[in-house]
C-alpha cells in the first residue's frame, strides 16, 4: 500500500540542490540499507557559465586533492531541525578528511559499500559520520555527515522546528560535503524502514524564475532555496 509523503521543514537555508532524491528514483541511493529508501543528499553548487561546481577551485586541483573543505560552498553551513521533537540519538567526534579528492573519496565510498553491512557495522559513524536522529510526531529524522564538533545538542534534548542542530560536513561515507537526510519508522536505522518525505515550503528555479513550491520533492540537481 502506498504511503503518502510526510511533509517537514527544509533543513537548510539559502540555495541548494539534491544530488540524490526520491523524486528521481526509489531507492534514491540504490538500497534500502539503513532505512535510506527515500533519502536526500543536499549540497550547494555554483552555477557559473551554466556548469555546476561544488567548490571554488578548478578541475585539475580537484583531481590533485587540493580542494580544502573551506573551498566547498556547502561546508559548515547550519543544519536546522525539520520539526519540533526530541533528540533520540547523537554522535559527534568522527573526523573529516580535510581535503576533497575525487579518486580517493570515490574509492572510500566503494570500499564501504562492499565491506559494511548490517552484521559488521559496529558504529553508524563509519557510514553516516557525525549524525543526529530526531523524533517527531509520526517519524524519526536522520541527518548525517555533520561537521566534526559542530553538534550543540545532546540525547534527550527537546528541539524546535528550525533550531540549529549542527553544521554541514564531510564526515563518514562522503564524496563531498553534503547533508544526508531521510525519515524513518524507528529510532534505529538498522531496523527501521524508510518513509517518503516532502518539504512544506521552498522555491524552485524553473524557466529562469523562482517559483514557490508547497509539499514538494526537489528534483535531481534542481535549484531550490529557502530564505531565512
Amino acid at each position: 500500500m502506498d504511503v503518502s509523503p510526510i511533509s517537514v521543514g527544509f533543513p537548510l537555508r539559502g540555495e541548494w540542490c539534491a544530488v540524490n532524491t526520491p523524486a528521481h528514483k526509489v531507492p534514491s541511493h540504490g538500497t534500502d540499507f539503513l532505512a535510506q529508501t527515500y533519502a536526500y543528499d543536499f549540497t550547494r553548487l555554483s552555477w557559473k557559465n551554466g556548469k555546476p561546481d561544488f567548490h571554488s577551485k578548478n578541475g585539475a586541483e580537484y583531481l590533485l586533492g587540493r580542494v580544502k573543505l573551506h573551498n566547498c560552498f556547502a561546508w559548515s553551513q547550519p543544519i536546522l531541525s525539520p520539526f519540533s521533537g526530541t533528540v533520540v540519538d547523537v554522535a559527534d567526534g568522527w573526523p573529516e578528511r580535510q581535503t576533497v579528492h575525487m579518486v580517493r573519496d570515490v574509492l572510500v565510498a566503494l570500499k564501504n559499500d562492499l565491506l559494511l553491512n548490517e552484521k559488521n557495522l559496529q558504529d553508524l559513524r563509519q557510514l553516516a559520520g557525525n549524525y543526529l536522529i530526531v523524533e517527531g510526531k509520526n517519524c524519526f529524522a536522520f541527518l548525517a555527515h555533520l561537521k566534526t564538533g559542530s553538534v550543540p545538542v545532546q540525547k534527550g534534548d527537546r528541539v524546535l522546528a528550525g533550531q540549529v542542530l549542527g553544521a554541514l560536513g564531510h564526515s563518514g561515507n562522503s564524496t563531498a560535503p553534503h547533508l544526508h537526510f531521510h525519515l524513518m519508522t524507528e529510532p534505529d536505522p538498522r531496523v527501521a524502514s524508510g518513509l517518503p518525505c516532502c518539504f512544506d515550503s521552498y522555491e524552485a528555479y524553473r524557466e529562469d524564475t523562482w517559483v514557490p513550491v508547497s509539499n514538494g520533492m526537489p528534483g535531481r540537481l534542481e535549484r531550490v532555496r529557502v530564505c531565512a
